[in-house]
């Protein structure tokens, strides 16, 4: 594919054909995700990512609607509110044959598609509102090529499995492709009426519609990996199981309303995508990162996702958390990057991974996801008062600060680091991952191994949450022993990572302890943490929004000015929202309340430009323009997890919200609006055994908190 090129077996995506170039539409359920083109087709265009999508494998490459051998025309074309169903409205030009004539415009052809347990279901119906009955050949063409996710992506494979002969019935045909795993794989196009002619590529329907009235066509393409399913269910019972299964998710979650219609679709279409990319796996949900290319569990996405939305659903955080520990690593493996106690960096399945072609069948590459794990545990804790959860994860715990002590510091120098070991694993192993993504002021290569900035204040966080675990379980002096850790490591990790000259953190150390002197948004994670002195965040602050820093959408990732600045690069000066949340987290932590506004403004305003008013993984970084949306970042995630997850971080980050479940209580902490939210309803908001629901009203000074209603003994409180 010319949109893909591999070097030193590192995959990149180019931007020939891109993501910006024409809308797609996403339906995810589980472990099986569809991108289709505004028809409600799968083409082969632009990088070629659409298809029906299974388990790490493309299930289905190509769809398409035609009536009398045309392609009909787009009348419209939306993903519902809540992400359940994609709808398409399409209708005809002027069609004649023998004997008839049917002016433009008469027919009109709704599309509903929604994913249910593997197989994506739709229903075709076709509405006649024209003055003669029309004789109607639908015709649906379809292939499948069981290409693996990676395959999609551009990766060349040396050998791959093989097709299999086309089963073909009365309304059914049956595609499959046996792996070079041995693994036989299978797409069943199902159809609820007879077809006038069926191939193996090929689907042809007589239909008559007469004026005034409809026809309708189901169809079910379910996706089989090994044994056969059993029945399908009709489209009416999938779209009612899967109605069930979002009340019930609904049931846990808390809600959030305004009084800015357009930042409550903002807060809508993420907590819809949220829902949608949360798979249910045996631990529990999953927040998987994003689709296409990483529909899968990502340690790190995962784990930061759960943080920001943890005060509305803390289930999703002890589901990252269980999912985490099952598969902690237990042993060294070289080649999968696994050290005794790491958290998992990224899980994969499919035909690649299975063979080891790629390493990421189970990867444990990231250095940030251990630390991350402890933090997201003490977080939990303080949110939801588990005690038995924490206690039975409490030696993945303490196997995590292990890998801390033991691993994380190659080198002694009494910070966390990295180096890659994988010979085809990541060679940057932070959120920044991308190989250029660390180095020195004059633009070249910071050698190794790595100790980046944010992730010492990750490990700072880290040890203080395992120490307020520790007293918890009755361990007093463990827990003395990990504050005065936090404490030494807050005090070098000031001393040798200030850049003085730049106002700010260096990005990272080199193996020769050498700063990696460049302005990026890595230091404001140093704020996030809380490893930051007070005297050094003011001038962060400063710096992470000044014109070189903040292009107007959000905190650019590298400075205007640095050596590899570059606004459509992949870390080097674009904008991503999760990164922004986490700033914006820090900055209300140390009392920039205005600053954290200024980024909520800047996302919320990017949001009311894009599709769906969907942040994408991140765009590009160009100075904002008057009149202008932000420019699209090619090939990014869209949706992605921790993007649709950073609106609740900023929300939580602008009203000082804390929880004691302990105690139990919710507290404000100089709480702070910006003037276009005047009101902020919460809703359904469980802590401890209560529930509480509250309205938040700006004032000029203040923000004014009204108990609306409150089950249980939970305190609200507010610190002004």
């Amino acid at each position: 594919m010319e949109d893909v090129i591999e070097v030193n077996d590192q995959v990149y995506v180019l931007a020939g054909s891109s993501r910006a170039d024409d809308r797609t539409r996403v339906l995810k359920q589980d472990e099986t995700f569809a991108v289709h083109d505004r028809f409600g087709d799968f083409q082969r265009l632009g990088l070629g990512e659409q298809g029906l999508f299974h388990q790490g494998t493309r299930h289905l490459s190509f769809l398409e609607l035609r009536i009398n051998g045309q392609r009909p025309l787009l009348l419209n074309s939306s993903v519902s509110e809540d992400n359940r169903e994609l709808i398409v409205d399409l209708t005809m030009p002027e069609l004649a044959a023998a004997g008839w004539h049917m002016p433009g415009h008469s027919l009109h052809i709704l599309r509903r598609k929604l994913l249910w347990e593997g197989t994506l279901h739709e229903s075709v119906r076709l509405y006649n509102y024209g003055e003669h009955s029309l004789e109607l050949d639908l015709e649906l063409a379809f292939a499948a090529d069981f290409a693996d996710i990676f395959e999609v992506r551009g990766l060349k494979r040396a050998r791959r499995g093989e097709l299999l002969p086309a089963e073909i019935g009365k309304r059914e045909v049956r595609l499959g492709y046996r792996g070079l795993d041995t693994v036989e794989r299978y797409t069943r196009l199902s159809f609820n009426r007879d077809p006038l002619e069926l191939e193996a590529g090929r689907a042809r329907f007589r239909l008559r519609v007469t004026p005034r009235h409809c026809v309708e066509l189901n169809l079910a393409l379910g996706c089989e990996a090994g044994e056969a399913k059993g029945g399908r269910l009709s489209f009416a019972k999938a779209a009612r199981r899967s109605a069930e299964r979002l009340a019930a998710e609904h049931a846990g979650v808390g809600r959030v309303f305004t009084s800015n219609e357009q930042f409550n679709d903002w807060l809508n279409r993420s907590a819809a995508d949220l829902r949608m990319l949360t798979s249910q796996t045996r631990e529990g949900p999953y927040p998987y990162a994003g689709v296409p290319w990483f529909s899968t569990p990502f340690g790190r996405d995962g784990l930061i996702t759960a943080l920001q939305y943890l005060w509305l659903a803390p289930a999703l955080a002890r589901g990252v958390l269980a999912f985490l520990a099952a598969r902690q690593a237990t042993g060294l493996d070289p080649a999968r990057d696994a050290e005794p106690g790491k958290i998992l960096h990224e899980l994969r399945r499919g035909e690649m991974a299975a063979l080891g072609e790629i390493p990421f069948g189970r990867y444990y590459g990231s250095v940030d996801s251990t630390p991350l794990f402890l933090v997201l545990a003490g977080a939990y804790y303080e949110r939801s008062g588990d005690r038995p959860f924490l206690e039975a994860i409490w030696p993945h715990l303490e196997a995590a600060l292990a890998w801390i002590d033991d691993y994380g510091d190659s080198d002694g120098d009494g910070f966390v680091d990295y180096q890659r070991h994988a010979e085809r694993g990541l060679v940057q192993q932070g959120w920044k991952d991308s190989d250029d993504s660390v180095f020195h002021a004059d633009g070249s290569d910071a050698e190794g191994p790595i100790a980046l900035c944010e992730v010492q204040g990750y490990v700072y966080a880290a040890k203080r949450s395992a120490a307020r675990l520790a007293v918890l379980f009755g361990e007093h002096g463990r827990a003395e022993a990990l504050e005065r850790q936090a404490a030494d490591l807050k005090r070098r990790f000031n001393e040798a990572f200030w850049v003085e000259e730049l106002g700010t953190y260096a990005l990272a150390l080199d193996g020769d302890g050498r700063p990696c002197a460049v302005r990026a948004s890595n230091a404001g994670h140093a704020l996030f943490s809380g490893i930051a002195s007070r005297e050094y965040a003011r001038q962060v602050a400063h710096v992470l929004l000044d014109e070189h820093s903040f292009s107007g959408w959000g905190v650019r990732t590298l400075a205007q000015g640095e050596a590899r600045y570059n606004p459509m690069s992949y870390h080097n000066g674009s904008v991503w929202p999760h990164d922004n949340g986490l700033i914006a987290a820090g900055l209300a932590r140390y009392g920039f309340r205005d600053e954290a506004m200024r980024i909520m403004t800047g996302l919320f305003d990017a949001s009311i430009d894009l599709d769906l008013h969907r942040l994408p993984e991140l765009f590009c970084g160009f100075r904002r323009r008057p009149h202008q949306g932000p420019i699209r970042y090619p090939v990014a995630c869209l949706p992605q997890a921790w993007a649709s997850g950073v609106v609740f971080q900023l929300l939580q980050a602008c009203l000082g919200l804390h929880f004691s479940a302990e105690s139990p209580q919710v507290r404000f902490d100089h709480p702070q609006l910006p003037d276009y939210l005047h009101r902020i309803h919460i809703d359904n908001l469980r802590v401890g055994g209560g529930v509480v629901e509250l309205e938040l009203t700006r004032h000029a000074n203040d923000v004014g908190i009204n108990v609306l209603r409150k089950e249980g003994a939970v305190e609200v409180a507010v610190v002004v």
